[in-house]
């Protein structure tokens, strides 16, 4: 392997050491897929807007439906989608269940490409 990483690079690549400890040290396939499903479900403008809604405040699912002006349907749909993904969780109260975020990480994940957006 060494000898086909020489053959390849030029004078300004990191070595063949450094390579073979990436390589070994290449986050885990079930991570990475995991990973991609989160920000894939981020890629989703509705979603997006149920997630920043959840940010500002817990919500059954017909106060999200007047908040998006949509269909509870397509928001129930929206939020199975996302408590799959362990991005918003649900509490029951009698009949009415209200959705939040699941945890902190999700929010700061949220905020911090927030920023990011506004500072560029």
């Amino acid at each position: 392997m060494e000898k086909v990483l020489q053959e390849q690079c030029d004078e300004t690549c990191e070595g063949t050491s450094n390579v073979i400890t990436l390589k070994q040290n290449l986050i885990a396939e079930h991570t990475a897929a995991g990973l991609a499903d989160i920000f894939k479900a981020l890629g989703d403008p509705t979603r997006v807007k149920i997630i920043y809604t959840l940010l500002q405040n817990e919500l059954c699912v017909h106060d999200l439906t007047v908040v998006l002006d949509m269909g509870q349907s397509a928001v129930s749909h929206q939020l199975r989608y996302l408590r799959n993904l362990w991005i918003v969780k649900r509490r029951k109260v009698g009949k009415t269940v209200f959705y939040s975020l699941d945890d902190e990480h999700i929010e700061q994940i949220f905020v911090q490409m927030l920023q990011h957006m506004k500072h560029g």
